[in-house]
């Protein structure tokens, strides 16, 4: 596995780097297990400053930390620097509530003579992350800031791609004060995965990334009788239904699908529109995204970045193409998009019937599906014909319809009059293809902790 920084704008290779060593990777483990055991003792008040000064760091060098990601994966600057700040509010999100999220619970019994019972909440140890290109700081601090808070340790690989974002993240903690070993971003091997999950002072693995690359790890991690959390694809429906304020439900969609140039596992990727302004939604839909303009990601003017690599353009459109045979029907919109570079021509797919496979796929990229409905009832079938349950939006004005549509899409996560978005403060996390656990919140930082029962019995009360 080649770990480099290649502009994708460009096309330069700007810089390699070797893969670990095997002597690393025990090196790795044996410093984050022996940081953990003293970490796991530290109060959240301590660990805290740590995940604050880390926040400030981010905030303060702001332009720093975003030019990487543009550099590395194509992000427009601004969308970079968005990044950033969630990042620091991740980590000020878990300063801030750690030790509440943690706090031991006393336990309501039905007879006195079962007890006293409490539940804590107590660090196993190194959890292994495994992470993807597309959001390079997000997806690390979503996994570090809970479990480093919650006193476990967390060894990193992250893509290929993104090299020198996850080496500044290293290099962020440690400046932000995390003892020695207790964060490490490994140029791993594929098969250092294995050998990780296999050594016993790993408590789990968790993983963001594709459904192939998650079945495997998965099933290495269940070997090794290991935890493990899958944050994978997702074709997220996006419902206009016929009472909609139709030309604000098209603005959000071009950009619901076109943010990040489309790679996003929660883009709205499948628009489901009701028959009765289906067409005045696909005009100002086709228009929004005509709006968009290629070009340098740095350049403020610039509104559609280029995809993360060449090679994922290529095999965007392959993917199209095996579309087109399946009987799907493509058209070209938006203005013309730049020769050099990863850049990606936005398409329109309609004629997606149900023998036509493409229509459970996922397209990491600008390529919309269009679903023309007649109803309600067509549109929650429609939205759940899909392999898929990441997330999802249903647009109506009247939002108490629009709650009742959402309980009714298998997803993990439904927006209302407003496409699926990331917060520091809100869950994150599908079901079905899409994966299993949440990360964020307290559904995340419990994710690797032991929820220990601790009972105080009479010695004198019966079995």
């Amino acid at each position: 596995m080649a770990y480099a920084t290649i502009n994708p704008y460009t096309g330069e290779t700007v810089k390699t780097f070797p893969d670990a060593t095997d002597q690393e990777i025990q090196t790795a483990l044996t410093d984050a297990y022996e940081a953990f055991k003293s970490w796991r003792n530290v109060s959240f008040a301590e660990r805290a400053k740590v995940m604050t000064a880390a926040a400030n760091i981010l905030r303060r060098d702001i332009d720093k930390y975003a030019k990487l990601l543009t550099l590395e994966m194509g992000k427009l600057y601004e969308e970079a620097k968005l990044e950033t700040i969630l990042s620091a509010e991740i980590f000020e999100y878990y300063a801030k509530n750690a030790e509440e999220l943690l706090k031991s619970e006393k336990l309501p019994v039905a007879d006195p003579k079962e007890g006293d019972a409490i539940l804590v909440h107590q660090p196993q140890g190194i959890v292994f992350a495994i992470e993807p290109w597309n959001f390079p700081y997000y997806q690390i601090a979503r996994i570090i800031a809970p479990q480093l808070s919650a006193g476990n340790t967390v060894l990193l690989k992250h893509a290929s791609n993104v090299p020198q974002s996850a080496a500044i993240f290293d290099a962020l903690m440690i400046e932000a004060g995390l003892p020695k070993g207790a964060f490490r971003n490994l140029y791993a091997a594929r098969h250092h995965t294995e050998v990780i999950l296999n050594d016993p002072r790993v408590c789990g693995v968790a993983l963001t990334g594709s459904e192939g690359a998650g079945a495997i790890v998965a099933a290495v991690a269940g070997k090794a009788l290991k935890k493990a959390t899958m944050e994978l694809g997702g074709a997220d429906a996006f419902i206009v239904l016929e009472d909609a304020d139709v030309e604000k439900a098209a603005k959000w969609a071009a950009f619901g699908r076109h943010w990040n140039a489309g790679q996003v596992c929660v883009s709205s990727k499948r628009l489901i529109v009701a028959d009765a302004v289906y067409d005045q939604f696909l005009s100002v839909y086709k228009a929004e995204v005509a709006k968009l303009k290629a070009g340098d990601p740095m350049d403020p003017s610039t509104t559609l970045a280029p995809l993360s690599s060449q090679k994922a353009a290529d095999d965007l459109k392959a993917q199209v193409e095996e579309a087109k045979k399946h009987g799907a029907e493509v058209e070209v919109i938006g203005a013309p998009v730049p020769e050099k570079g990863a850049f990606f021509q936005p398409l329109l797919m309609t004629n997606l019937h149900e023998n036509n496979a493409a229509r459970h796929w996922e397209f990491f990229g600008p390529v919309t599906q269009l679903y023309r409905v007649k109803d309600e009832a067509e549109a929650i079938r429609v939205a759940n014909d899909t392999p898929y349950g990441l997330g999802g939006s249903v647009f109506t004005k009247d939002t108490k319809r629009g709650v009742e549509v959402a309980k009714q899409i298998h997803t993990g996560m439904v927006y209302i009059n407003h496409p699926t978005m990331v917060k520091a403060d809100l869950p994150f996390g599908g079901v079905a293809r899409s994966g299993y656990g949440r990360e964020l919140i307290g559904l995340g930082i419990k994710e690797f902790v032991n929820h220990k029962l601790i009972d105080v019995v009479d010695i004198d009360a019966p079995f």
